[in-house]
């Protein structure tokens, strides 16, 4: 090694499951260091881009109080939280990941949901309810719809500044501008440092463990190509530019198992005119993901997916391949005056692709789409329309009948003008291949041994979400994976 320094534990990654790492190890007492390849000003990773959302299982109100811990008693008389038993959450993710999940980790992910946000409570992350982005009032109640109840103070922004507090607080050191090009192994097999690139060139560093929580490939046009398919490339990152795989290439270097959907991603409605990586001033705004109240459309006018085919949390990270594959990777968003009051605040800033006007035809000139075809498009669906009792807290089960594809629920006419629609495109979050770990999260090799000194947590994981994945699990994943491999990490650090 060709540098004096040395630790218990290298974390590669500074978003939140590598600081979940990091405040686990050293909580365990050991030396810690974190290296984030960003400069300090662009730190945090893709966490800092998210809306700061947690799914964790709760049996009612006193599990979310023991993590939003300054509930007051206002709050908790204008909820209803309802209950999410751990086996409604391991079925949720095996629902829409087609039964691929991994039962292991899922189980792991699952039974460590709640009492890993408990433990971020108590570290000094703050949570509050919900309430803009999951719940509508029903009666004197606000109900949430989803099982998504609670998020991080400030959204992403905020559980990025307050877990860098705790890390400070916890004495933690952070190299920035740092990037991890190399895991140095000795003979037996074992990660005894890293090699990194910083402000005054390359060295060696001597660990005892590595922690690899430095994301997916989403960043990477060339991997995204390769891996996910023709036209990837051309995708809008929606966070961080700086997840470029590097993880994911050192490991299977030295011999780590590829696991998971690699030709998988997040990937959602992104407004058609966002920067090509994450904007940290919008962060998540320009996602669009009140689809479920309107109709999605292509240029030509034609609807292409079942907005109402379940609640968004559940749809929305698969929607963004299906615009992807649309012509000029473009889709449209309409609605009508019956429900603007339910467009989630992302559809009110400035920065936005938007036209209004009060017939179709009109709305379809200013926005490119043909007229024609999106004239037909609402004729056809408006007479297909069934009468219900719209609702939209509950899967209401208003519908059509007699079009493809239909509308599963809240089914509405579109005839109350002015009409809005918004223009969107693919936004990709992060990519679902990753290396295999056990639920230890060691990171196993081809032969399915753990590999000595080789932790993984977050995005790079690979094994959790296929196809889909449900809001709010993959940063509660990030926290447990990282708790988790921080904890291991330290042990076998301690010997």
């Amino acid at each position: 090694m060709t540098s004096g320094n040395s630790f218990d534990v290298i974390v590669v990654g500074a978003g939140n499951a590598g600081l979940c790492a990091a405040m686990a190890a050293r909580e365990a007492g050991v030396h810690t260091l974190v290296l984030e390849k960003a400069p300090k000003d662009l730190r945090g990773g893709n966490s800092y881009f998210t809306g700061g959302l947690f799914r964790f299982a709760f049996t009612g109100l006193e599990d979310v109080a023991s993590v939003v811990t300054d509930l007051t008693e206002g709050e908790r008389a204008m909820v209803d939280v309802g209950s999410y038993p751990q086996r409604a959450y391991y079925e949720d993710v095996m629902r829409v990941t087609e039964g691929l999940t991994d039962p292991a980790l899922l189980e792991l992910l699952v039974g460590q949901s709640l009492p890993t946000a408990q433990w971020m409570a108590q570290q000094g992350v703050r949570f509050v309810l919900a309430l803009g982005r999951q719940s509508f009032k029903v009666g004197d109640k606000f109900k949430f719809f989803g099982n998504l109840v609670v998020e991080a103070v400030g959204g992403g922004v905020g559980l990025s500044d307050m877990e860098f507090q705790v890390a400070e607080k916890m004495g933690i050191e952070v190299w920035y501008d740092t990037k991890a090009s190399k895991l140095i192994t000795d003979r037996q097999g074992r990660v005894t440092g890293l090699t990194v690139r910083g402000p005054e060139g390359y060295q060696d560093v001597a660990t005892k463990t590595v922690v690899l929580a430095c994301g997916g490939f989403e960043a990477n046009a060339e991997m995204r190509t390769r891996y996910l398919g023709a036209g990837w490339e051309l995708a809008r990152v929606r966070g961080t530019q700086f997840n470029t795989g590097d993880g994911h290439r050192m490991a299977l270097e030295i011999g780590a198992q590829p696991f998971g959907h690699w030709s998988g991603a997040h990937a959602c409605a992104w407004d058609y005119n966002a920067p090509p990586y994450g904007d940290r001033k919008i962060t998540d705004l320009f996602q669009k993901h009140s689809y479920p109240y309107g109709l999605v459309v292509n240029i030509h006018g034609q609807r292409f997916l079942d907005e109402g085919a379940d609640y968004r949390n559940y749809t929305y990270a698969k929607y963004g391949r299906e615009i992807l594959q649309q012509p000029q990777r473009a889709a449209f968003q309409i609605f009508d005056q019956k429900v603007i009051k339910l467009l989630r605040d992302e559809y009110r800033i400035r920065e936005v692709t938007k036209a209004t006007a009060d017939t179709m035809e009109e709305l379809a000139e200013k926005l490119g789409i043909d007229r024609e075809g999106l004239a037909q498009t609402v004729r056809e669906y408006n007479a297909a329309v069934r009468p219900g009792e719209f609702n939209p807290s509950v899967l209401d089960g208003c519908h059509t009948e007699g079009i493809t594809p239909p509308k599963s629920n809240w089914a509405l006419p579109l005839d109350t003008p002015p009409y809005e629609g918004y223009a969107v495109t693919c936004g990709v979050t992060f990519t679902f291949g990753g290396l295999r770990i056990n639920p230890r999260a060691q990171a196993l090799d081809t032969e399915e041994r753990p590999i000595p000194g080789l932790y993984a947590a977050g995005e790079i994981v690979g094994g959790l979400f296929y196809y889909n994945y449900p809001g709010g699990a993959g940063l509660m994943a990030g926290s447990v994976f990282g708790r988790t491999a921080g904890r291991s990490a330290a042990a076998e650090a301690r010997g």
